[in-house]
């Protein structure tokens, strides 16, 4: 009889390590997914290499939109997970310089986009969701105005086909939404 709480305490213990176990290779798998580019990177691998940029914007909507040109170049960084975008052309009549940095976190299930230029301080943070019978990634997010007032921001990029996509932004001012630029890139031959 007294032999029953050893083996009982043995069992026990045995459990708890097949549990542990099998936490440990449930955790290993959903690492092993969240690391693994899939198909929503190779949809964003499609910006690889270097594009002209045809460029409208409208400052004021009620006002002709202004335009200019511009180039920019995408690579992809650590082996395809996240892809940077340097953009380089006019605004306004002045150079600009920009960095996005895009991707998709597989476990959030969404796609997200960064944007950077020499023309603030700020940074604009974007979510997204695919649309695949569209093919469209459609994002939203916050960007911060010169005043310091945070404005809400829409994007939406249509894959036209390999070598054109448009890019839309759309951003809202006192609870209206305008559009404020439009982007017809072309992949450089």
């Amino acid at each position: 009889m007294k032999k029953f709480p050893g083996i009982f305490v043995l069992f026990i213990c045995l459990v708890s390590s097949v549990s542990v176990f099998a936490q440990d290779q449930d955790m290993m798998k959903a690492w092993q997914d969240y690391m693994t580019p899939g198909e929503m990177h190779k949809i964003l691998a499609n910006n690889i290499g270097e594009w002209t940029a045809e460029i409208t914007m409208w400052m004021d909507p009620s006002q002709p939109p202004t335009k200019s040109e511009g180039t920019s170049v995408t690579e992809a960084l650590l082996d395809g997970r996240y892809f940077q975008t340097k953009y380089t052309g006019m605004i306004m009549g002045m150079p600009m310089n920009g960095i996005s940095l895009e991707g998709y976190d597989n476990a959030k299930k969404t796609f997200f986009s960064t944007w950077i230029d020499n023309m603030g301080t700020g940074i604009m943070l974007l979510e997204g969701t695919y649309d695949e019978a569209s093919k469209t990634i459609n994002y939203k997010g916050t960007s911060t105005d010169p005043t310091g007032k945070e404005v809400k921001v829409r994007e939406v990029v249509k894959i036209i086909d390999k070598d054109n996509t448009l890019f839309e932004m759309y951003t809202e001012q006192d609870g209206k939404e305008t559009k404020s630029m439009e982007i017809k890139y072309t992949r450089k031959k």
